[in-house]
């Protein structure tokens, strides 16, 4: 920490110190001169002697001047040669004649040092965040030659930093991306990659110049590890269902053939031979049902939006269910949209909340109303709630016994191609769940025709 400002009043009587020191050198050659005229003739000895005791005074006026003003120069000059050199942990006394101006040099190289810390600081966390990167970041000077790049760009261009820095963007093969539009999507080949990239660019300012700021986002790598995600999670539910079908049929297509090779044939091999078919059947016509549902889920068609009032089919759909199910909407909610498409959708989400409802006490809520060019439509039950699984729209996959586990994914598939989704949530009020399926009034929505 630098020293405390002087006060005022110390300042002032080290000035008039320093004014009276050099008032004091210039009379003692005045005084002696003074006292050799006024007074009567003196004697050679004792102008010699007033000589030499004017000297020692002088020469001790002089010291005492030399301290108090040449030292703190000193110090001031070598505060000044420590911050030239960048070295701002040097400090001053703020003392002397320049007290006041060393007390400020002090306060600069202690501001100076808290910069410098705080720069460090931003530039590790700076380096550490494009390290971290999946996206190639490249930063050119107002010449156009490389000054910066993250381990994803030298991964892309398959070569090193101290190989890189100082090429122009023509000599890495990167000059014509500046031409693209920021954000769009070029097939592209590094040496390092090859695909789809998304090119982003921008100006900077760097040592008072101009450069240039490259992204190159690898899009197709994006995509394939969400695809790959998306196969394991679809291979996953795909082979649990088929296993539970084909595990029973292997089961007792075993069981029938060793009761046939059996000789004598027991008496009762007939019941058992129609009870195991009999099952065989069901099963095949379950995973029959499990792949036609896939094939359903798979051949969506674009939806073909018409006039629809929405308010009216909730309160037909409603009146349909076994459960009795409060309606709540608008008098009439007209909007653009494939009613069958839309009525299948809402026909599954209904049909959940009445099976996850208490038989007894079942308690089905349906609202509907306009809002920020969307239609929302929220089902709310006093179930259990949803089940804690990030599985739920994902298609095949269901914790009811007996379900397919197409609803929802169905119900989602439909809301997205008319510009909206579906979400399911716990209630905040109570035991239950809350299903939000939402689509746009925008006529120009994805999936219209």
């Amino acid at each position: 920490m630098p020293a405390p400002e002087p006060a005022r009043t110390s300042r002032l009587t080290r000035f008039h110190r320093h004014v009276l020191g050099g008032v004091l050198l210039t009379l003692c050659p005045l005084l002696l001169a003074a006292i050799i005229l006024i007074v009567p003739p003196l004697s050679m000895l004792a102008r010699w002697l007033l000589l030499g005791a004017a000297l020692l005074a002088s020469a001790a006026l002089l010291r005492w001047h030399l301290r108090r003003v040449t030292r703190p120069l000193s110090t001031l000059a070598s505060l000044l040669e420590a911050l030239r050199e960048g070295d701002y942990t040097l400090r001053g006394v703020a003392g002397g004649a320049l007290g006041q101006v060393i007390y400020d040099v002090n306060a600069l190289a202690q501001r100076l040092q808290a910069e410098r810390v705080r720069f460090e600081e931003a530039s590790h966390l700076l380096s550490k965040t494009l390290a971290a990167l999946d996206s190639a970041v490249f930063v050119f000077d107002g010449g156009a030659r490389l000054s910066l790049v993250n381990p994803a760009g030298q991964h892309l261009l398959q070569g090193k930093s101290p190989d890189l820095f100082g090429r122009s963007d023509a000599e890495l093969g990167v000059q014509d991306l500046f031409a693209q539009v920021s954000g769009s999507v070029v097939t592209r080949s590094f040496p390092g990659r090859n695909g789809r990239f998304e090119i982003r660019h921008a100006s900077l300012r760097q040592h008072g110049r101009g450069g240039r700021l490259l992204v190159i986002n690898d899009l197709d790598r994006v995509l394939r590890d969400e695809e790959r995600q998306a196969w394991q999670r679809l291979l996953r539910v795909l082979g649990h269902e088929v296993n539970n079908s084909l595990a029973p049929i292997r089961s007792i297509a075993g069981t029938l053939s060793t009761l046939s090779a059996r000789a004598p044939v027991p008496d009762d091999w007939a019941g058992d031979l129609r009870d195991g078919l009999a099952l065989i059947e069901r099963r095949a016509a379950a995973l029959t049902r499990f792949l036609a549902g896939y094939s359903r889920l798979a051949r969506l068609p674009p939806p073909r939006r018409r006039a629809l009032e929405l308010a009216a089919l909730l309160r037909t759909l409603a009146r349909m269910e076994s459960a009795a199910i409060t309606v709540a909407t608008d008098a009439t909610l007209p909007v653009q949209a494939d009613a069958d498409q839309i009525e299948q959708a809402l026909i599954n989400l209904l049909r959940n909340a009445v099976e996850a409802a208490p038989g007894d006490h079942a308690e089905v809520r349906v609202r509907a109303w306009r809002e920020a060019g969307r239609v929302v439509v929220e089902i709310i039950d006093n179930g259990p709630g949803p089940p804690p699984s990030a599985n739920l729209f994902v298609p095949f996959f269901t914790t009811k016994p007996g379900g397919s586990g197409i609803g929802l994914a169905l119900a989602r598939q439909i809301a997205e191609a008319h510009g909206g989704g579906v979400a399911l949530s716990a209630r905040s009020d109570g035991p239950g769940a809350v299903a939000r399926l939402w689509i746009s009034l925008d006529k120009a929505a994805p999936g219209s025709d």
